[in-house]
């Protein structure tokens, strides 16, 4: 039996090469959500609950995920998926930034927007469990929990710096009444992020056609280890109940920034910033622990955090705005354990070959969950906006409330994860 040499040049460079490509995906993801999505949009005259609603695309996109298992049951290169539906994903990206310019009227500009959106976000999920365990496949995997930590300290480090000069330039932008070119400038970032991206993907090594072939796996013997997989399910129950608590709150605080707190893109990044290094400063000690005490562990505590800031976000208004400080850093921090063990949990509790499968459909179920959370979410603000931002006489803004309702679904999670998924027998893989 060979064994896997992990300090092989190829191995060395993989690994490398995928740390830096989270880092240019990363810089992706962060203008095309919170503060930079919002002013886009506002921009385009939509609603608060249209623009949380939107803002939550990335839940029921990955509803395709589930077409993933068709695709790890081909014999085609896993790295020519990844490359090819990856770039055209950060595409769709950069052209919701050019949907100002179009000549078109105002509901077709709304819909374009949409639609890309979601292209965007189908594309990105399709291949995201087939990249993670290709690419994750040059980890050691005595270090997987670390190797995340370490790839999310970089991603971090990049994004405080990337966010502070984009969120000034925004800025500068609108000052000068001329938001439309700062829209512009976020496109042709988006470009050179996905040139940047492509180049570090072409660098990861290919995986061995055999390691192809053993992917293909009969549809009845894929679901007895996933679907059917008691534990497994447990895994999924706790993804639901994760998804489900931060869109009902998250993609509706956006614009709820920059309106109702009155906070410039630029403060929001530099909220982001503080959040970012106090998330950078707890990765890897996130990540020891839970390679240390299982992935579930490490999971139950990133939750009870998560519920902590949930808990500060229902005080935060226009009078206590410095209450967003609090809940940003938690948020943040409860992040560093929720990637260092989200993806990682699925390794405790399904065999190796069935990893992709069971990614796929564990964040196929949870992104669906997720969305419809985020559509309840949104007729709840509405209803709370229509009433002159009070229920029962009482002041009290939407987003108060949805925090209210994410909070205690967190703390379910974290019970259930303790009283139940800490306990299941882990697989050692």
């Amino acid at each position: 039996m060979n064994t896997i040499n992990y300090n092989s040049p190829d191995y060395r460079r993989s690994r490398t090469a995928y740390i830096v490509q989270c880092a240019f995906e990363y810089l992706v993801t962060l203008l095309v959500t919170d503060a930079f999505l919002a002013k886009l949009l506002s921009n385009l005259d939509m609603s608060d609950a249209m623009v949380g609603i939107i803002s939550s695309f990335t839940s029921l996109a990955f509803l395709i995920q589930l077409f993933s298992i068709f695709l790890v049951n081909t014999e085609v290169s896993r790295k020519k998926l990844v490359v090819v539906f990856d770039t055209l994903s950060l595409l769709a990206f950069m052209f919701i930034y050019f949907v100002p310019f179009l000549p078109v009227g105002g509901t077709a500009k709304k819909l374009i927007v949409m639609l890309s959106v979601m292209l965007a976000y189908a594309g990105k999920y399709l291949i995201s469990s087939i990249c993670y365990k290709w690419a994750n496949s040059y980890v050691e995997p005595t270090r997987r929990a670390q190797y995340s930590a370490v790839k999310e300290i970089i991603s971090l480090i990049s994004g405080i710096v990337f966010t502070a000069f984009m969120g000034y330039v925004v800025d500068r932008f609108e000052s000068l009444d001329n938001l439309e070119g700062g829209f512009l400038f976020i496109a042709l970032s988006l470009l050179l992020l996905n040139i940047c991206n492509f180049i570090s993907l072409m660098m990861i090594k290919k995986e061995e056609p055999s390691e192809i072939q053993v992917a293909t796996r009969p549809w009845g013997e894929v679901m007895q280890n996933t679907l059917l997989n008691r534990n497994f399910r447990n895994v999924i129950i706790l993804t639901i109940l994760w998804e489900s608590a931060r869109y009902f709150t998250v993609g509706f605080l956006g614009v709820y920034k920059t309106n109702d707190l009155c906070l410039s893109v630029f403060a929001v990044q530099l909220i982001n910033m503080v959040a970012n290094g106090c998330r950078m400063f707890v990765s890897v000690p996130f990540g020891r622990y839970s390679d240390r005490h299982t992935f579930a562990k490490g999971f139950e505590l990133a939750l009870f955090i998560a519920a902590t800031a949930f808990f500060c976000n229902i005080f935060t208004s226009p009078q206590t705005c410095w209450m967003i400080v609090i809940y940003t850093i938690l948020y943040n921090v409860c992040l560093a354990g929720i990637n260092a063990n989200s993806f990682n949990i699925t390794y405790s509790y399904v065999k190796n070959e069935y990893f992709a499968q069971a990614m796929a459909l564990k964040n196929s179920i949870g992104g669906l969950c997720g969305f419809g959370a985020s559509l309840l979410a949104g007729k709840i603000l509405s209803a709370v906006q229509a009433n002159g931002n009070q229920m029962f006489g009482i002041p009290l803004y939407g987003q108060q409330l949805l925090s209210a309702i994410s909070f205690t679904l967190l703390v379910a999670a974290a019970l259930f994860t303790h009283f139940v998924i800490a306990k299941q027998k882990v697989i050692v893989q």
